[in-house]
């Protein structure tokens, strides 16, 4: 008989004013026993309305079913089938607008905590099996990924599956992208990533790091060394501002900037090399989850005061509800319907306020949102020291000024020929941020699987 529990099983998590000073994973994940409750929740439906909305296409009724059966490493092999990094996906995946926004459990109840599911079937697999990957038979064709972040580590798995021979190349000493630089460890610890990395390095990929595509090599030479294709996965890690005085003072960020000191650079260690400023007030611009990731980053380095400072309502914010809830569980204020003009300095030239003006919502506009307008009279000034800026990222330009016949839009985004990935260049494929913008980690990895899926025909179409 199914688990009827109109609610899903809740996760243990960590006291909020403990880790709101400690840089520890929030969520604690569920106990074998909770899972297989949770798992016991999944009515099997027949159409499946799971799968089509998970973009990597995950068999979610069938590996939940081995949850249930207590068969873990048969729930494990189902999903690594279609995701190369199954203990993130479970941890930073929006799957209640994806996946679990789709469960018919969710029609007079709560949804089957699907990623929930996923984390504890990585996480228990990693704590316990004792198989080896093994290095998949060459088919004797070697292709080149630009980047080795989640679009670009997925194509790599599943190219090296199918036989090639694939080098991945990161611009940063680290393989993982945004997982490693951008995502704090209190949601996404980095041993857990560097395992998911190693995986695909036991499967036979190689990763070359310091390796600046467009600088140290082209890809018309990446090409000469006897690749066949090229993926660019390269994402989007150029900042955007305001352009409004005062931007170039000292305590002005971008969120780019300030994750990247914490999250690899270890800033709010003692002994760091790279220490951050000790902020006493701080404002992040902006409501996606990169803004709340950074508010929660400078609460634990031990900032008293972290303002959200959004000029939408609460209800437009862009980050995963999970996030807005546990940044208000860890004291940060949420200032809505505020926008800033001005950063104000003090004669050292540093960061002494915000000025800003209160905002109030007119009709939808092209995003389908309804628009913020200044309300008349309004400006006040928010007393901050630090400023970080999350408004948004772009493409890198250096790839696309270095090859010739690389066509993008106005954005800098690379251009494709639909969902196959294919460039206007012949045989370079690309996805992922460098081609959408800033967008999700499970959006970058669908877009390696389907552009992995466009070279091996490629390439077999050549023989």
């Amino acid at each position: 008989m199914p688990n009827m529990n109109p609610k899903k099983c809740e996760m243990p998590v960590q006291d909020p004013l403990v880790r709101n000073k400690n840089f520890k994973e929030v969520a604690l994940g569920y106990t074998y026993e909770m899972a297989v409750e949770e798992a016991k929740r999944c009515l099997n439906c027949p159409k499946k309305p799971c799968v089509n909305a998970c973009p990597v296409s995950i068999d979610i009724p069938a590996f939940i079913k081995k949850v249930a059966e207590e068969d873990m490493e048969g729930a494990y092999e189902i999903l690594s089938a279609s995701s190369a990094l199954p203990a993130v996906c479970g941890r930073v995946c929006p799957q209640e607008n994806q996946c679990e926004g789709k469960c018919v459990r969710g029609i007079k109840g709560e949804s089957v905590g699907i990623g929930r599911l996923e984390r504890f079937v990585a996480d228990y697999h990693r704590e316990h099996s004792k198989v080896v990957p093994t290095v998949p038979t060459s088919n004797g064709h070697k292709v080149a990924i630009i980047g080795a972040g989640p679009t670009g580590l997925t194509a790599a798995g599943d190219l090296a599956k199918l036989g090639y021979k694939v080098t991945v190349y990161e611009a940063l000493h680290v393989a993982g992208g945004v997982l490693m630089y951008g995502i704090p460890e209190f949601r996404l610890p980095k041993a857990i990533v560097q395992k998911e990395i190693d995986g695909l390095k036991a499967m036979g990929v190689d990763i070359e790091t310091n390796m600046v595509i467009g600088k140290v090599l082209t890809i018309d030479e990446l090409f000469e060394m006897g690749n066949e294709a090229v993926y660019i996965g390269s994402g989007a890690g150029l900042p955007r501002f305001m352009n409004i005085q005062g931007e170039s003072l000292n305590g002005v960020y971008s969120a780019n900037e300030y994750l990247t000191r914490v999250n690899l650079m270890k800033a709010y260690k003692a002994d760091s090399k790279t220490p951050i400023k000790k902020s006493n007030s701080v404002a992040v611009v902006g409501g996606g989850n990169v803004a709340m990731d950074a508010a929660r980053s400078a609460k634990r380095l031990g900032a008293e005061k972290v303002y959200i400072v959004y000029r939408r309502g609460m209800e437009e914010l862009p980050a995963r509800k999970e996030e807005v809830e546990h940044a208000e569980e860890e004291g940060i204020i949420f200032k809505t319907l505020t926008n800033p003009v001005e950063v104000l300095g003090d004669e050292k030239g540093m960061v002494c306020g915000m000025k800003c003006v209160e905002m109030e919502l007119g009709a939808p506009d092209e995003s389908g949102r309804r628009r913020p307008i200044e309300k008349a009279n309004s400006e006040f000034v928010l007393d901050v020291d630090t400023m970080i800026m999350s408004i948004g990222t772009s493409p890198n330009p250096l790839i696309r000024s270095t090859t010739p016949g690389l066509d993008t839009n106005r954005h800098g985004c690379i251009i494709t020929n639909g969902d196959d990935g294919l460039t206007s260049r012949e045989g370079v494929y690309a996805g992922g941020d460098a081609v959408t913008g800033a967008a999700t980690v499970i959006l970058a990895m669908g877009a390696g699987k389907q552009a992995a899926k466009a070279i091996d025909e490629y390439i077999k179409s050549k023989k």
